[in-house]
């Protein structure tokens, strides 16, 4: 990484330190969500596990789990059902940097601009590229790391309330890649939606709405999982994350286009 890049993200970082309510949004919100995921498929399995289990629509997809998961296949149906909701997740931490990047990419910003400290910047040796980069990364690293850290903290969990069987069949190398691979390409993917949004923003809530977007696919992914539609396998994910890691590129090189100097200072005066 080179120094002007270290640069804005230390700048960055410096700024984020400086607020508790940034600080607790970046920590409280992502806590709230793993929690809240423990909580509703322990729920869901006390008193719908038998229920589920039992039901003919949900078998088809408990099978096709099944044949990519072998060991599940010496578990009981109940434990099956409760291993499916585990499993889902791995896409489901990948809400976290999308909701971290829905607020941070579009806040950093457009509060530069609103409080003209943009222009200043952009008289200094840093290149378009890197100054956008260095934005997208000082909020993706810590949205990457509070993602791993939930994901961290509901594997344990799991395993405190008895889990321990279902997560470790669940531990296969497609879902630690859903979880692990993903949550960076995804985290940084958010930053560079808000800032092509933040490019023709008024103000805070109108660049927060092109981050939006992101939630809708990742909503997606969960419903084909759990309709049986598509069984995300290994090389499935591999393709999902190379497939984003393109988009990442394109939309860095569309924000840099957006984001000419001369643009950005006439548009944003």
């Amino acid at each position: 990484m080179n120094t002007r890049i270290r640069n804005v993200l230390f700048h960055e970082w410096s700024y984020l330190a400086k607020s508790s309510s940034n600080l607790l949004y970046i920590t409280l919100i992502p806590l709230l969500l793993t929690g809240e995921a423990l909580v509703v498929i322990a729920l869901v399995h006390r008193f719908a596990g038998t229920a589920i289990a039992s039901s003919g629509a949900i078998g088809p997809i408990l099978d096709r789990m099944v044949a990519q998961v072998a060991v599940l296949s010496r578990v009981s149906r109940e434990e099956q059902v409760l291993a499916f909701l585990v499993y889902q997740f791995g896409f489901f931490s990948l809400l976290v940097p999308a909701m971290i990047a829905n607020v941070f990419s579009t806040l950093s910003l457009v509060e530069e601009k609103l409080s003209r400290i943009l222009e200043p910047l952009l008289a200094t040796p840093v290149r378009t590229w890197e100054l956008l980069l260095g934005k997208a990364l000082a909020g993706a690293i810590p949205a990457i790391v509070v993602s791993w850290i939930c994901t961290a903290l509901f594997l344990a969990g799991g395993t405190a309330l008895g889990w321990a069987t279902a997560i470790q069949a669940v531990l296969t190398p497609a879902w630690l890649l859903s979880a692990l691979l993903l949550s960076p390409i995804v985290a940084l993917l958010s930053f560079l939606i808000g800032i092509v949004g933040s490019a023709r923003a008024a103000d805070p809530k109108s660049a927060q709405g092109a981050a939006v977007f992101l939630v809708l696919p990742i909503f997606g992914l969960v419903a084909l999982q759990v309709t049986g539609l598509v069984w995300f396998s290994l090389g499935i994910v591999l393709a999902l994350a190379a497939s984003l890691a393109l988009v990442d590129l394109l939309l860095l090189r569309l924000a840099v286009r957006l984001f000419s100097r001369e643009t950005v200072v006439i548009r944003w005066k």
